[in-house]
């Protein structure tokens, strides 16, 4: 399996610390509002790479955050009129719909910053003893960027350039512009925490280093996070962590591309800006999530009506192929497998292999989203009712179609349901009519089904159903 590694830059073979093991952390969302599509791509991408290395039978610990103390959140609180603890418990509930609905299972730990302060303020002791940060005469404290001889290796820039592109703003307290924050000293009306440097709350870099080495250690396999991360979020917790534990702190950094809108960097000032939850009620939850596996994760995707509408054809080719096998499991002929069947069988080992081929480079869902549709083809194909379907080949290839679905994370949405007596006695009624070739009534029975909700589908393997 390799993965490529934004610090080197190149595809590495993923040998994890501790064998049969992987530590692995994602930055997660900053808690004042309901997350957009773009906080989706991340969120989605990374629960398949959980779910693959699972699959490879990798005994996982995901840690993904909460910031639940930010400026952001405290101006979300003064709109409200609520604490920014209301704020912050609101949105993280919200959050949590949004990721049950995209499939998305929940972390292993999801750490808030606020649960953290011991750890966070014991972080800063430390660097400050090392002389890797300063207390200021307010309260602040800063780290000393220049002093941390790896400073830009993740983001490949190099110091002079960073230096050359900072500067410092009349009255600041930093004794270099590149320094970043550590602590901020408490203003009024904020939320506050006692420190040794009085109150005040974390700068946003140095809660997931300190929540990072709490739940995983001082050195973890995998880092997650859109590539916007890299500078200077993820560059500043390689600077505090690897200064304060005098060790190396991720392996294998992974990063997102970035989401377009209509081929535009989606942002609000463009009015391209669009939440989960907007997109899910026009489309489906999960329509997002095959959407967001169509392409591989670290090039750009667009976000579009029309590609949405292709996903969400994707994915009703996918649970009609499924709803057919289930038909076929319950209604399929008795005895051996039939030729077509058995042929088909005996593909699987390599759709399977082809499969891990590609999520094993460098974890490319978008080659391994096409064999699964591969496969489904195939299906379709040996289990036509020209070849007399069995009971028995339609559940061997229902199990192999779930086995690569479970990996993606797909056909979780649309649960299984049954039809009260009267629905069930109107479809017997109309297939009768159909019999007798009283097309007149049978149509009637099909559109007062229709208008209760309920759409049938007539196929070889008989009458399906389905609520629209």
């Amino acid at each position: 399996m390799k993965i490529f590694n934004s610090m080197s830059r190149q595809k590495e073979e993923f040998v994890p610390i501790e064998p049969g093991k992987v530590r692995m952390y994602a930055c997660g969302p900053t808690v004042y509002n309901l997350i957009h599509v773009g906080n989706a791509r991340p969120i989605i991408l990374f629960d398949v790479l959980r779910r693959y290395l699972e699959y490879r039978d990798y005994q996982v610990t995901f840690v993904q955050n909460f910031t639940d103390v930010d400026d952001k959140i405290i101006k979300r609180a003064n709109e409200e009129g609520i604490t920014s603890q209301e704020v912050a418990e609101k949105y993280i509930q919200e959050y949590f719909t949004d990721a049950e609905g995209l499939g998305v299972r929940a972390a292993t730990i999801h750490p808030k910053a606020t649960e953290n302060m011991e750890q966070i303020i014991a972080m800063v002791q430390t660097l400050i003893e090392r002389g890797y940060a300063y207390p200021v005469e307010n309260g602040d404290v800063y780290y000393r960027t220049l002093k941390f001889q790896g400073y830009g290796k993740l983001s490949h820039q190099p110091i002079e350039d960073l230096q050359s592109g900072a500067r410092i703003a009349v009255g600041d307290v930093k004794e270099n512009p590149l320094d970043f924050a550590l602590w901020k000293s408490a203003k009024p009306g904020e939320p506050a925490w006692d420190s040794p440097w009085g109150p005040g709350r974390p700068g946003w870099h140095i809660e997931c280093s300190a929540m990072s080495n709490r739940y995983l250690g001082k050195t973890i396999d995998i880092h997650c996070g859109g590539e916007d991360l890299q500078f200077p979020h993820h560059e500043n917790e390689i600077a505090q962590s690897e200064a304060a534990n005098n060790c190396e702190f991720v392996h294998y950094w992974m990063h997102n591309g970035f989401l377009n809108i209509d081929n535009r960097k989606m942002s609000k000032s463009l009015g391209n800006f669009f939440t989960v939850r907007e997109a899910a009620a026009a489309y489906g939850y999960e329509t997002i999530r095959l959407f967001m596996l169509s392409a591989h994760y670290r090039t750009p995707l667009n976000y579009s009506a029309e590609i949405l509408q292709q996903a969400q054809n994707s994915l009703d080719r996918l649970y009609s192929a499924a709803d057919n096998l289930k038909y076929l499991v319950e209604n399929g002929g008795e005895g051996a497998l039939n030729q077509a069947e058995t042929d088909v069988i005996a593909t699987f080992g390599g759709y399977r292999e082809r499969f891990d081929a590609a999520m094993d480079d460098d974890f490319n869902t978008a080659n391994a989203v096409s064999v699964l549709f591969e496969l489904v083809r195939a299906v379709n194909s040996a289990t036509a009712a020209d070849n007399q379907p069995t009971r028995a080949g339609a559940q061997a290839c229902l199990d192999m179609i779930h086995e690569l679905t479970k990996v993606l994370g797909l056909l979780y949405s649309r649960q299984e349901e049954n039809l009260d007596d009267k629905v069930e006695q109107m479809i017997a009624d109309r297939q009768a009519a159909r019999a007798a070739k009283n097309w007149a009534e049978a149509d009637r029975i099909r559109d007062e089904l229709k208008a209760m909700g309920i759409e049938l589908k007539d196929t070889k393997q008989g009458v399906q159903w389905k609520k629209c």
